[in-house]
This record gives structure tokens, C-alpha cells and sequence, in this order.
């Protein structure tokens, strides 16, 4: 089956077979015809499954060369964080353009100047997060009363970061009988009540549920004495290949990117408590680089959506299998391969085959030390460099797009007025 086949505008399957996009993926097989038929979505999809290009391609076709009103959208995708955000506008801005549409990004950390001056041009797609958009909407700069399609994409993450009552509060000043398509991991922590609300009689498609994939993915436990944790972890992620560190707290990323950095492993860290400019920056390096390792929090886990991550380590162990089915979902996609290893002491196995177990995830449990052969076989450890790794600078992500660079002898450091 072709994408033409499901509906799709003939430019955009052109386009799609021009980027090597040929056959369409399961996901979007099941949602596109009835999404383009104009029904509401309830959307159940393993990450990496290909949703973007599933709810992106409906959009698009069924606003084909419409023109939006100033202030007045015809489109919202709405999602969780401003990395998932600026990816997901990544996918759609090429595509959009051959059907005469224009998008842009709403999220807080960016300025405010394009994005309002967007919506006073007329722009007929917004890809936003739930607090800038809100926020908009009171400065009167957004108006939905002409709002077409509304999409809401990893809704049981924004249930997670408390949006829900922002959410509904978008929802509710959107035109009531427009089109809603809805794609959450789970319908708990009040997604149920969500779809209840505002999806009129979806369609719904569910390919899958919340345990993991193990016939792409590989998952071990590497069972280790506390003292050797630093040196196994610098030589997991010293290896060949893109690999994402996961650790429960901001500091615990900061400290850990610091610890790899100073012996040789090219790394950043990723977490909310980075500003836009520099989370833009180490997100745009680790994608680039064709070896690389991240170390990131949880908020992250759902925001980071890069192909080519072959190696996903638990540094910190989570608490919930959600997270760990979420952590987990960085490799692995689009039908590749992946590694996914969880790091443990001999004390704290039983609590982790039992977060696997309710992952539905049976690991090999597997005793390691520093240079081990088990350890390498499994994650392609290798021993760092040892010369500490300094990032590479890009003035422009540093001061952020408007931002005067400062001259010579200008306090760096002294904030604009507000």
C-alpha cells in the first residue's frame, strides 16, 4: 500500500518517496484514512512508530492551500515540551510547503517577536506547548474561533507535567465542532476524561500497549560493586555510536556530564533546567554527531525523538515502568535495533526485575566489571580518551536568535531590562 493510497495529497506522497519515505507505516496505514476523512482519532502508537507523519500527513491534506485569518489558526499540534515541539515542526515544515501551508512554533523559552508576529500575518499551523499558547490566547494574539483540526500528541505526558487543566482550557475556547485527534502511550491520569470531553466518537487505533517491544530491543542488567559505577558508565558511554544516558535528577545529569567530559566522552546534558539556546544547541550537536552520548532526565525521555540511538542506559534506575517503557523508546525505532541496559548493585536487583517485570521486560542479568567482556559484547564499551572533552561553541544558539553578541569589554553577564 502506497501513501496515495490512503488519501494523502499527491504532492505530499511525492515529496515522501523524494526523502526515501515510500510505504507507509502501520500506524499510519490504521489512522490516515479515517483522519482524512475528517473523524475524530484516538491514536495509541509505540514511539517511533512513524505518529508525527501519521497526524502531520492528515493535517496537511485536509488544509491544503486554505489561508488562516491573522491571529486566527486553522491547525494545532499540541504537545509536551519545545524539543518535541521544534521536531515535530522539523517533519511537517518541508512537507507543508508544497501544499502552500506555513507553521510555526509556540513554546516558552523562545522569543516572544516571531512567533506573535506570525499570528499577525495569518499562519494556518501552530505547533505549540500548553503554557506559551495559554499564554497568547489571554494577550489576545491567538484566536481559535477558526481553529479546523486540533491534534494532541503524547497527552499522557502533558498529564504527567500537570498541563491537563491548561489543555482543557485551550480546548474550550477552540470551535466546538472541529476535528480532534488525540495519541497518549496510556489513557490514565485523567486522558480517559480527556477523550470522554472533547473527542466526538473517535476512531480509535491501538497498536500497542504499555509494555515494551522486545523483539526490536535487546535488555540487560548489569549487575555491578558501587565503586566501579563511574568507570563502567564513562566506558559505556566512551563507545561508538549515539547513546542516551537517563539519571533521575537535573544535578545528577550535570554531574554526570561533567564526570564523562573530563575523561574524554564527547557529551552534554539535557534537562528543563537548561536554557532554550543551550538545550537547542546540545540536542542539534547529538543529533550531527554520528557518536555521541546525552545524559538527560525524564522530562526529556518523551521530548527526545532522534533517530540512530543505539544504546539506551538506566544510570538511575526509574521508579515507574512507564518511565522505563518511555526511557526505552529512544532506540529502537522505526523498526531498528536497540540496546537498552539498566545499571544496578547486587541490593537493588529485586527492585528492578521487578520495574521490568511490570515493563513486561525479562532482562539477562549479567555481573560486570570495568574492561569486562560481557560489558563490552553488550554495550561496545570502551576505554575514554582520557582528554577532557570541551563542547563546541555556536555564538548563535549561545546568545539566541536577536541577541546582540556583546562587544568587547560589555558585561556578559548583565540581563536585559524586562
Amino acid at each position: 500500500m502506497s501513501f496515495t493510497d490512503l488519501g494523502i495529497a499527491p504532492e505530499l506522497a511525492q515529496l515522501l518517496i523524494s526523502q526515501g519515505i515510500a510505504a507507509p507505516f502501520p500506524i499510519q496505514v490504521a489512522t490516515l484514512p479515517d483522519a482524512i476523512k475528517g473523524y475524530d482519532i484516538l491514536g495509541r502508537g509505540q514511539t517511533g512508530s512513524g505518529k508525527t507523519l501519521a497526524f502531520g500527513l492528515a493535517l496537511l491534506t485536509r488544509l491544503q492551500g486554505k489561508q488562516a485569518a491573522p491571529h486566527k489558526p486553522l491547525g494545532l499540534i499540541l504537545t509536551p515540551t519545545r524539543e518535541l515541539a521544534q521536531q515535530i515542526n522539523d517533519v511537517i515544515t518541508p512537507l507543508a510547503k508544497v501544499v502552500r501551508l506555513d507553521s510555526v512554533v509556540i513554546a516558552g523559552g523562545m522569543p516572544y517577536a516571531k512567533q506573535i508576529t506570525a499570528m499577525r500575518k495569518s499562519c494556518p499551523i501552530l505547533v505549540a506547548t500548553p503554557g506559551r499558547l495559554i499564554d497568547l490566547l489571554n494577550r489576545g494574539e491567538v484566536q481559535l474561533d477558526d481553529l479546523q483540526i486540533t491534534i494532541l500528541d503524547e497527552a499522557d505526558q502533558m498529564a504527567d507535567m500537570g498541563f491537563l487543566p491548561v489543555v482543557k482550557e485551550i480546548l474550550d475556547q477552540a470551535r466546538p465542532n472541529g476535528q480532534r485527534l488525540l495519541f497518549s502511550a496510556t489513557l490514565d491520569r485523567g486522558v480517559d476524561s480527556l477523550v470522554k470531553q472533547y473527542l466526538n466518537n473517535p476512531k480509535t487505533h491501538s497498536l500497542q500497549n504499555d509494555r515494551a517491544s522486545v523483539s526490536t530491543m535487546e535488555h540487560h542488567v548489569l549487575v555491578m560493586h558501587p565503586s566501579d559505577k563511574d568507570e563502567i558508565t564513562a566506558q559505556i558511554a566512551a563507545r561508538d555510536g549515539k547513546t542516551i544516558l537517563f539519571v533521575k535528577t537535573q544535578r545528577g545529569a550535570d554531574r554526570l556530564a561533567d564526570k564523562l567530559a573530563s575523561v574524554g566522552v564527547a557529551v552534554g546534558a539535557l534537562h528543563g533546567g537548561k536554557s532554550q539556546a543551550v538545550r537547542t544547541r546540545t540536542l542539534a550537536h547529538f543529533k550531527a554527531s554520528p557518536t555521541a552520548a546525552l545524559v538527560a532526565t525524564d522530562v526529556a525521555a518523551r521530548g527526545i525523538h532522534v533517530d540512530g540511538i543505539s544504546l539506551v542506559v538506566h544510570v538511575d534506575a526509574p521508579t515507574d515502568h512507564k518511565d522505563y517503557l518511555h526511557r526505552a523508546g529512544r532506540t529502537a525505532r522505526a523498526g531498528e535495533a536497540g540496546v537498552v541496559v539498566t545499571l544496578a548493585t547486587s541490593k537493588q536487583q529485586n527492585a528492578v526485575r521487578g520495574l521490568t517485570s511490570r515493563a513486561g521486560v525479562y532482562p539477562r542479568f549479567v555481573d560486570v566489571r570495568p574492561h569486562h567482556t560481557d560489558l563490552i559484547t553488550i554495550t561496545g564499551s570502551q576505554e575514554p580518551s582520557g582528554i577532557a572533552y570541551v563542547a563546541p561553541l555556536v555564538e548563535k544558539a549561545a546568545f539566541g536568535a536577536g541577541r546582540r553578541k556583546p562587544r568587547p569589554g560589555q558585561d556578559q553577564r548583565r540581563r536585559r531590562p524586562r
